[in-house]
């Protein structure tokens, strides 16, 4: 079973910066897509930014420009950089991973973690 362990959530002034650092650890077979999901209170769980084992990246509209989304295979971690911080980014965020194994998929999810900007 894999395990992953999110960090470096905070709160910080608009305009600011955080970077968020997901880590798997535990029985840890091929990750293919990792990314970082965000719930903000009363609204659904939306996608922030994901990247492939080719590192190839998609950022939600939101985001574009201010995020960036990096990944380190041989540390089987992925890094979210967020910069020019605003009060809409406030969110619980979450870190996901995909494990490929034969033609199945394997979903696992980081316990979250927070991120409020204050005005």
């Amino acid at each position: 079973q894999m395990q992953l362990v999110e960090s470096g959530g905070g709160l910080v002034q608009a305009g600011g910066s955080l970077r968020l650092s997901c880590t798997a650890s535990g029985s840890i077979s091929s990750i293919s897509t990792m990314g970082w999901y965000r719930q903000a209170p009363g609204k659904q769980r939306e996608l922030v930014a994901t990247i492939t084992t080719g590192s190839t990246t998609n950022y939600a509209d939101s985001v574009k420009g201010r995020f960036t989304l990096s990944r380190d295979n041989a540390k089987n971690t992925v890094y979210l950089q967020m910069d020019n911080l605003k009060p809409e980014d406030t969110a619980v965020y979450y870190c996901k991973m995909i494990v490929q194994i034969s033609l199945r998929s394997y979903v696992y999810w980081g316990q979250g973690t927070q991120v409020t900007v204050s005005s």
